[in-house]
């Protein structure tokens, strides 16, 4: 999963940098040790980021400035109460040029903006070693990031 999810991750980094105005919002969805912290590396790299990428299990909110884009990978695992997002000023991260990619969306229901994207990273069953990856994208720039991810995939494959 490594370097699919690392691939797949500079993927993503690359088509929100390239067409999508706005601040994004990315859902990551998956079990634990599942591989969204790889994926967050992957965008972070395509982003122009080289240092070491930490998950936010215990900070809650890990900011990365790239050259045009402010990325905040959130971890909300912790979380007891959806309301709980509100003291981690979520809504004031929604800049013009912010990436907010947000492990355990679940938790803060009610309280985030909907996801431009959601990506859902899951083990197929118990015996398989491989990771099924489901991309999800709502109307407007989720949309037209499921485009320019779908293009891009498709370069890389060829």
């Amino acid at each position: 999963m490594q370097a699919l999810g690392r691939a797949l991750g500079r993927v993503l980094g690359e088509a929100s940098l390239a067409e999508i105005p706005g601040p994004l919002l990315i859902a990551l969805r998956g079990d634990l040790g599942a591989g969204k912290t790889t994926f967050v590396g992957g965008v972070l790299n395509a982003m122009g980021f080289t240092g070491p990428v930490r998950s936010p299990t215990y900070t809650l909110v890990e900011p990365y400035e790239a050259a045009t884009r402010t990325l905040y990978h959130l971890d909300l695992y912790r979380l007891a109460e959806p309301r709980d997002v509100e003291a981690l000023g979520v809504r004031d991260l929604l800049t013009v040029d912010a990436v907010l990619l947000v492990e355990w969306p679940e938790r803060a229901a009610g309280v985030l903006p909907d996801a431009d994207l959601t990506v859902s990273i899951q083990y197929p069953d118990q015996a398989a070693q491989g990771r099924e990856v489901a991309l999800s994208g709502g109307p407007g720039r989720g949309a037209r990031l499921l485009a320019a991810l779908a293009e891009l995939w498709a370069l890389l494959e060829t």
